[in-house]
C-alpha cells in the first residue's frame, strides 16, 4: 500500500470529511493504484485516526463509484475496462466541447488569469512524470469547466473527472507529448479569443484524439498514435449536407 504523507486534521469534528477528502483525492491522484486493496486497519495507521472514519470513507468512495466492495476481500481501487473508457471518452468529447464554448461565452477576467495559471503549471511540468501531469492535466479542463459558469454542467463534469483519472492511471499515455500541448493552447486561444465555435472544436478534437491513444493502449495496441478502435466516437450517419454543431438556448444570449 502507498505510504503517502499523514495529514493533519486540526479540528476533530471535521475528522470523517477530512478523511474521505484526503482518501479522494489520493484515489484521483494515483497515490492508489487502480485495482489496489485499501485496508482498514493499515490506512487507519498511515493517517493516524481510528478505523470508523476510515470505513465510513471507504463506503462513500465506494457509492462515488471510485472504489470496488468484495465480499470477504474488502474493497479496491476501481479498474475501468476498455468497454468503460470507450463510453467515458465519447461521453467526455461532448461535454468538454460544451464547457470550453460555454466558457468562451461567459469567462471572467478572473477566470482567464486561473486558465493562463492553469496551463502554464501544466507545461511547465519536467520530465515523465506522469502522475503529476495528470493531476495538473485535469486541473487545466477544471478550470474550464469552471469558466463555464453552469452548475449542472460542473457537477456532470466532476463525476466524469473521476472516471478519466481512474482510466489515465491505467495507461502511460503522456500529456507532455508535443501535440498534447498544441491542443491545450488552440483550447485556451479560443476560449480567451470569446470564439465559441472553435472552443468546442478544438476541446473536441482534443478530447478524441488523447481518446485514441488511451484506448489503443488499454488495448495492447503497438502504438498509442494508432487508429482509433471502432466505437470510442460514434461514426455519424451518411449525410449529403456538411455536419453541424450541437445548437440549443445555452449560448443564444451570447452572441451579439
Amino acid at each position: 500500500m502507498t505510504d503517502f504523507q499523514r495529514p493533519s486534521f486540526e479540528r476533530p469534528g471535521l475528522v470523517r470529511e477530512g478523511v474521505y477528502q484526503h482518501l479522494r483525492r489520493a484515489v484521483l491522484d494515483g497515490e492508489f493504484t487502480p485495482g489496489e486493496r485499501l485496508g482498514e486497519v493499515e490506512l487507519g495507521q498511515q493517517l493516524g485516526v481510528s478505523r470508523t472514519p476510515i470505513r465510513e470513507a471507504l463506503m462513500r468512495l465506494t457509492q462515488d463509484g471510485l472504489l470496488v466492495a468484495e465480499a470477504n476481500k474488502g474493497v479496491r481501487v476501481r479498474t475501468l475496462s476498455a468497454e468503460e473508457a470507450r463510453d467515458t471518452y465519447t461521453v467526455r468529447e461532448e461535454l468538454d466541447g460544451l464547457a470550453a464554448a460555454l466558457a468562451a461565452a461567459q469567462h471572467t477576467p478572473a477566470d482567464a488569469r486561473a486558465l493562463r495559471a492553469a496551463l502554464g503549471a501544466l507545461n511547465a511540468v519536467q520530465g515523465e512524470d506522469y502522475r503529476e501531469q495528470t493531476r495538473l492535466d485535469l486541473a487545466f479542463h477544471r478550470a474550464i469547466t469552471q469558466a463555464a459558469h453552469n452548475a449542472a454542467l460542473t457537477d456532470l463534469a466532476r463525476d466524469l473527472e473521476q472516471r478519466v483519472a481512474l482510466i489515465k492511471h491505467r495507461t502511460r499515455t503522456y500529456n507532455a507529448r508535443p501535440e498534447t500541448a498544441e491542443q491545450h493552447g488552440a483550447i485556451l486561444d479560443a476560449v480567451l479569443r470569446r470564439d465559441a465555435d472553435a472552443a468546442r472544436a478544438a476541446a473536441r478534437q482534443h478530447v478524441r484524439t488523447f481518446g485514441e491513444m488511451v484506448l489503443g493502449e488499454l488495448l495492447g495496441a503497438p502504438s498509442p498514435r494508432g487508429p482509433a478502435p471502432p466505437g470510442l466516437v460514434p461514426a455519424a450517419p451518411p449525410s449529403s449536407s456538411p455536419p453541424s454543431s450541437p445548437s440549443g438556448p445555452f449560448l443564444e444570449s451570447t452572441h451579439d
